[in-house]
């Protein structure tokens, strides 16, 4: 007498089994989770790292038809040029001062610190400002251009005609014609700090 077989309990049996081995293949859904994330995060990381070791993050400004750049990083604020006060006994390339939110702050006309062609101030003009730890003072700019990256390998060394002071500040030329300002040495130059006794009388 042959005996019936229960095919749904099979098919239970079969189930399982295969739940079982799913299990045992399929890694632990955390784990994958943690792996993906640790690799987007590296993935993120090394190209960010080679960006900032190969590129420049700097302020485009344009002034007396050139542009040029300033590195970001000295860059405490960009403002309009606002209630400028002239100031006696001071070197031509200082326009005067400005105070921003309490902090008094000489403003340096780079046309006439590297004697380009000026022109007359007007609304437009706008302010940055530069700053280490011993020195804040601003910039004026006919216009800002914006923010970028600028490739390293792209600034190229100061041409040979440009000797004397202009020499000295500029880091170089980009392909494009960007002219690449020496922040640090400015910041670190006292004869653009106005003094306290020169505003005396």
């Amino acid at each position: 007498m042959s005996t019936a077989v229960d095919w749904s309990e099979i098919r239970q049996r079969l189930d399982n089994a295969r739940t079982a081995l799913e299990r045992t293949l399929a890694p632990i859904p955390e784990l994958v989770a943690r792996t993906l994330k640790a690799r987007a995060e590296a993935l993120a990381r090394e190209p960010a790292k080679a960006e900032a070791a190969d590129t420049v993050e700097a302020v485009v400004f344009r002034l007396a038809h050139e542009t040029y750049a300033v590195e970001a990083r000295y860059v405490r604020e960009v403002s309009r040029l606002e209630n400028l006060t002239s100031l006696p006994c001071t070197p031509a390339f200082v326009l005067g001062v400005v105070n921003l939110r309490g902090q008094i702050v000489s403003v340096i006309d780079m046309r006439k610190f590297f004697a380009l062609p000026e022109k007359g101030l007007s609304d437009l003009n706008r302010v940055i400002v530069l700053r280490s730890e011993e020195m804040a003072f601003g910039l004026l700019a006919d216009a800002i251009v914006g923010v970028g990256r600028i490739a390293r390998a792209d600034i190229q060394p100061s041409l040979p005609t440009l000797t004397g002071i202009r020499e000295k500040y500029l880091q170089g030329e980009t392909r494009e014609g960007i002219v690449v300002l020496d922040a640090a040495r400015l910041l670190a130059d006292e004869r653009i700090v106005v003094r306290e006794q020169a505003r005396q009388e």
